[in-house]
């Protein structure tokens, strides 16, 4: 398999498109062609997590894994998760539920990030080199890649947050951890702007290869492609679910991603044209409504980042909609570069005409303000007994109001709603059971470096460290 960017460079293979995250032109990687494995389903019904993972994952990583090798990093992947089956799936009241939170940070990110740690190691063994590790959160993307990256050898990891929007807990993950290749940087600004940095530090040539940079955001191909997994995985589970009720694979559900950054939604987008059957899939976003506002009207215009509940969906300008917007445009690279360059110089663009219709047509999507995210955490507690986390509350609401008669609607649970007591105490009264891996995150030592939201800044923080560890 050889992948190539969404701005038009020429093909790489699955290695350089892991640990270079963004092409030399600046775009995304992404598949040259995409496997049907709709085949494939039937055979995997039964199947644990770990072997659907690998399964699914096969294709990408090509020749550059070999089989049994694959095998034992994927089970590594998946040894840290608390729950037998890593990514369970429940039904509550008329959805069915992916718990994607049983990981070391309690999140979504780490069933990636777990692997993506994997395959940085793996490849560093081989070259014997070292890599720089730079990465912008919301929130969990942050600590799930320094609980996967801490004591790495070769490897000193920098990730930039937006100072006092992420939540006290996902901000004590990120700076509570001693190992010396973690560095906390808190950014004043938003996370757009954190974001913009990272971009900033990958599209400077000279540093780039000075520091051997590499990504954990899902700008890298690595992070979409193991979050593929477990849409086939939980459509599986649901098929098990209602098979009294007479439900086959094949049959068609519906499923719904809260997302910000689009990287999560890419990854069922991808699943379905895997050959996953999903009829309908609901984009669900937050009052940072720029996807929904796309939807809508077909205009992407980026607004003022709006704190919110769910802090790991604030967010203007979303990364990984530039793969999207590639598919769009007919694999046309400089199409993606011209709209791209309208969102930097205008601060947006229009898409008309059949572009904008596919992707009313593949897509359906909502906006979930603070108000209805807390009525929903409020109304399926006191229905079904089930407490939802605030971003995970976006996508069951979205999924409530925008219904599949006849089918099964699955909906994405991202993080573990001891990450956001503030908000569920809001919500319900009481504060929810604290598992064991958040209890007494508030008693430890804590280490951070806050710096102005400015490129220079953070490239003289970074220069600074790692020049006092290494002689370059």
């Amino acid at each position: 398999m050889q992948f190539i960017s969404t701005r038009g460079a020429g093909p790489c293979d699955f290695k350089t498109a892991v640990m270079s995250g963004l092409a030399e032109d600046g775009g995304l990687y992404v598949p040259e062609h995409v496997p049907d494995l709709s085949g494939r389903l039937a055979a995997w019904q039964g199947q644990p997590f770990p072997q659907v993972f690998q399964e699914v994952i096969a294709p990408f990583v090509g020749p550059a894994i070999d089989e049994a090798a694959l095998r034992a990093m994927v089970l590594r992947g998946c040894a840290r998760f608390t729950h037998p089956e890593v990514t369970p799936v429940v039904p509550v009241g008329p959805l069915y539920l992916c718990e994607l939170f049983h990981g070391p940070t309690l999140a979504f990110k780490d069933v990636a990030l777990q692997f993506l740690g994997l395959l940085f190691e793996r490849f560093l063994e081989e070259s014997q080199g070292r890599l720089t590790i730079v990465g912008a959160t919301s929130g969990d993307t942050g600590s799930a890649a320094i609980h996967a990256l801490r004591g790495r050898k070769g490897i000193e990891v920098f990730i930039l947050f937006p100072q006092g929007r992420v939540s006290p807990t996902q901000e004590l993950q990120m700076t509570t951890v001693e190992d010396a290749n973690i560095h906390a940087i808190a950014v004043q600004g938003s996370f757009d702007d954190a974001q913009d940095i990272v971009k900033g530090l990958f599209n400077d040539r000279a540093f780039n290869a000075r520091f051997s940079l590499g990504a954990v955001n899902s700008i890298n191909w690595a992070r979409v492609m193991a979050q593929i997994t477990y849409f086939f995985y939980a459509y599986l589970r649901v098929v098990a679910l209602r098979r009294e009720a007479g439900m086959r694979v094949g049959d068609p559900i519906q499923v719904s991603v809260p997302t910000g950054n689009f990287g999560h939604v890419y990854a069922a987008i991808l699943a379905r044209r895997m050959g996953l059957p999903v009829s309908r899939l609901i984009v669900a976003t937050n009052a940072n409504a720029i996807l929904h506002r796309f939807l809508e009207r077909g205009e992407y215009r980026k607004g003022t980042v709006v704190q919110t509940l769910s802090p790991s969906m604030d967010i203007q300008v979303a990364s990984n909609f530039e793969r999207y917007l590639f598919d769009l445009a007919g694999r046309d690279g400089r199409q993606v570069t011209a709209w791209l360059e309208a969102l930097r110089g205008a601060g947006g663009f229009r898409l008309d005409g059949a572009p904008w219709e596919r992707a009313r047509r593949e897509l359906r999507s909502a906006a979930v303000d603070d108000e209805a995210t807390l009525a929903t955490i409020a109304e399926v507690h006191r229905r079904w007994g089930y407490l939802l986390d605030p971003h995970s509350a976006v996508g069951v609401r979205a999924a409530l109001d925008l219904p599949a008669p006849g089918e099964p609607t699955l909906c994405m649970a991202t993080a573990h709603p001891a990450k956001f007591s503030a908000a569920i105490a809001r919500a319900v009264g009481f504060d929810p059971p604290l598992p064991p891996a958040l209890a007494g995150l508030d008693q430890l030592p804590t280490r951070v470096q806050v710096l102005p939201a400015r490129l220079d800044s953070v490239q003289t923080y970074i220069n600074a460290t790692i020049r006092a560890i290494v002689d370059l």
